[in-house]
Parts: structure tokens; C-alpha cells; sequence
């Protein structure tokens, strides 16, 4: 098997991954980093998907263009923005090893969350405080490795809000983000002409997922499917904890 046959088997389903998140299937986005992570650097890999998730950006906003709770996005997108900003700041400081690691530990901690939570939670209201910081945190995460969905979930899962509003509430808010990223990862050299050459290429794939995703959000049962997802996550969360650690130690 050839190295351009194997990126392209990955990194189709990567693609296809981002644009079923933004149709509003919670979490499968997170997996394509990782994924495509497999086969190029951590990040290249950053730097390639992020045209592919402006773009389904553009369809999960239209999907979901008369869903999405207000006051969460007050508080969100400002926090969000400001955590890119100290993601560009800090950028320097970080290295490929510790954002393979930082991948790895972010999906298995949020897979340990989610399954060591309680059943049952009290309902939260939306806030400026958990907001704030959650929102930085997003923000940061999504700037470092394009996995801000932990930091969010933690925020916005215990307000339980109605299934299309929350879809259309995480759409927006990393619509926003995402965008936000575009100079800054131009200006570090993450984004560049090859990656977006490389994008165009994977972009109808993004955007048939983005379709895709918002049929399922109406006909997957919830649980198992973020099982599934879930496990998928933890395994490859495991392999970049060991890769990422093993850097580290030399």
C-alpha cells in the first residue's frame, strides 16, 4: 500500500468526521485529529483539517441556523476567542510530543468523565463564571489540537438542553472559533497552500457528512451511539498517550 493511498483512507474518514460533528453529532469530531494523526504529524494534521471544518462550518450553520441558545453564546464565544488567543501566545512553547500527549490525555479524560459520572446530574443554568473559564479552555484546546469539545461538554451537557438547540448552540459557537484560528495558524506556518490544496480534495466529504450527521441526530439512538464513539476514542486516545509519552522520555 502505497503512502498516498493510506493518508487518503484516513483522511477521508477524518473529513467525514468533522462534517458529521458539524451536523451536529456530538463528539465524532474529536476523532479526526487523532485519527489523521496516524499518518501525519500532530501539528500537520491540526493545520490541514481546520479549512475542512471551516467549510462544513458553513453547511452546520445553515442546518442549524434556528436552533441555539442565546445566552450561552454570549458567555461561550467571547471566552472561546480569548482561549485561541493564548493558544497563538503560548504556541511556541509547546512541542509536537506534548500536543500528541495533550491529545491523548484530553479524549481519555473526557471518556473517563463521561463514564464515571453519575446517571443522574442536577440541571445547571448557563453562567458567567463556569462559562468563562470553560469557554478559554475551549477555546485553547480547539487552537491546540482541534479538540474543544471536552472543555464544552463539561459546560453546556449539565444545562440539558433540548437536542437540536444544544446541535445548533456547538455549531455556532465553533463556527466562531474556528474562524478565529485562520490568521493565527497562517501566521505559524500551520496552514499554508499544500494544506489547503489538500483540503479541497477532502472537502466534499466534510460536507456530505455535515448532511449525513443531521440525519442521524434524528434516527441513531443517543447511548449506544455515543458508546461507540466513546470506546473509539479511548483506544486512540491510549496509542497517542503512549506515543506522545514515549517522545517525551526520549
Amino acid at each position: 500500500m502505497t503512502a498516498d493511498l493510506l493518508f487518503y483512507l484516513l483522511a477521508i474518514p477524518a473529513a467525514a468526521l468533522v462534517g458529521g460533528s458539524k451536523g451536529g453529532v456530538p463528539m465524532v469530531g474529536m476523532l479526526a485529529v487523532p485519527l489523521l494523526t496516524l499518518v501525519v504529524p500532530p501539528i500537520q494534521a491540526v493545520g490541514m483539517l481546520l479549512p475542512i471544518y471551516v467549510v462544513s462550518d458553513m453547511f452546520g450553520l445553515w442546518v442549524y441556523r434556528h436552533a441555539f441558545d442565546r445566552r450561552n453564546l454570549a458567555i461561550l464565544i467571547p471566552a472561546g476567542i480569548a482561549g485561541v488567543g493564548v493558544g497563538w501566545a503560548t504556541a511556541s512553547l509547546v512541542s509536537e510530543a506534548a500536543v500528541t500527549l495533550m491529545l491523548g490525555l484530553i479524549g481519555l479524560a473526557f471518556c473517563l468523565d463521561r463514564w464515571l459520572r453519575p446517571a443522574t446530574l442536577e440541571k445547571k443554568q448557563a453562567d458567567i463564571p463556569r462559562g468563562i473559564f470553560w469557554g478559554m479552555l475551549t477555546g485553547f484546546t480547539s487552537f491546540v489540537s482541534h479538540a474543544g469539545s471536552p472543555p464544552y461538554q463539561w459546560y453546556v451537557l449539565p444545562q440539558r438542553l433540548d437536542k437540536y438547540v444544544y446541535a445548533g448552540t456547538t455549531t455556532i459557537l465553533f463556527a466562531v472559533i474556528n474562524l478565529t484560528k485562520l490568521v493565527p495558524f497562517w501566521m505559524l506556518g500551520q496552514l499554508n497552500l499544500g494544506s489547503l490544496e489538500t483540503a479541497l480534495t477532502l472537502a466534499p466529504a466534510a460536507v456530505i457528512a455535515t448532511f449525513a450527521g443531521a440525519r442521524v441526530v434524528k434516527m441513531i439512538p443517543e447511548g449506544a451511539f455515543f458508546r461507540l464513539v466513546e470506546f473509539g476514542l479511548c483506544a486512540i486516545s491510549l496509542k497517542l498517550i503512549w506515543d506522545g509519552a514515549h517522545a517525551l522520555a526520549g
